[in-house]
């Protein structure tokens, strides 16, 4: 893929560990017109993006079972820079989503938005829009 055919979304986060939904953000990243698929794709090893409700409450949700699933502490890799909880739960989640587009819309569900993870912030963090 050339750099055409991408666009960047910048996400600002005020939390170590937020979600927040970008399916706007996306949306306006996508070329006007254009009908195929568009893989959305986080540039850190500490955050992801999945699909799912955007629904507040259950944004933050979210958040609770993730800190819940991955102790905060006492991992190896916090001798060197104590965020391994923010790569564990980045692991889990995973990079990238790839998703339907129509006339330059995302042919979500219903109920489906595209969200960001941010596991080690609060950060501006970089997401990736590639069609």
């Amino acid at each position: 893929m050339t750099e055409t055919n991408s666009a960047t979304v910048e996400v600002k986060t005020e939390r170590r560990l937020s979600v927040t939904d970008i399916t706007a953000e996306v949306e306006q990243a996508i070329p006007d017109g254009y009908t195929g698929t568009v893989t959305v794709f986080v540039e850190h090893t500490t955050a992801a993006v999945t699909l799912n409700e955007g629904e507040s409450r259950l944004l933050s949700d979210f958040e609770t079972m993730l800190s819940g699933l991955i102790n905060d502490e006492g991992w190896q890799h916090d001798k060197l820079d104590g965020n391994a909880d923010s790569h564990l739960r980045a692991f889990l989640l995973g990079p990238s989503e790839t998703m339907p587009v129509t006339e330059g819309t995302l042919s979500l569900g219903r109920w489906q938005s595209v969200l960001f993870i941010d596991c080690d912030g609060p950060r501006t963090r970089s997401v990736r829009v590639y069609w």
